[in-house]
């Protein structure tokens, strides 16, 4: 069962990863294809599959974020990139801000790759 919901987990983050990474680049080119409605409800799929998933990991493996160090760099890692991935696609009043913020967020994502692999916060 722990490989099963493991790749499912890697399934759905690399997913997230990549339709964010994509929407970033529609951001920088060609904002309208944001506007289309499969563009605006896939993340939310996407992200609660991969939420659930990760939730179902932590408890299979007995390991909780407050807990164990790595798990609560990820958990602050991951806040962070929400906030910046709404200001990349969302809230971002010009387009130098978004870029900015778009650029941060996949350093967010890249970090939670990163720890996910080594299972320690600090790089």
């Amino acid at each position: 069962m722990y490989m099963i919901l493991k790749h499912t987990h890697i399934t759905f983050a690399a997913l997230s990863i990549l339709f964010f990474t994509l929407r970033g680049y529609w951001m920088l080119t060609t904002a309208e294809k944001l506007k289309r409605r499969w563009v605006k409800i896939a993340p939310h799929i996407i992200d609660t599959l991969l939420l659930l998933s990760a939730i179902a990991l932590t408890i299979s493996v007995n390991q909780y974020p407050f807990t164990h160090s790595w798990l609560t760099a990820k958990l602050i890692a991951l806040i962070a990139y929400i906030v910046l991935g709404t200001i990349a696609l969302k809230r971002g009043k010009t387009k130098r801000v978004r870029t900015l913020a778009f650029v941060l967020a996949l350093t967010c994502a890249a970090y939670i790759v990163w720890v996910a692999l080594h299972h320690t916060p600090l790089p």
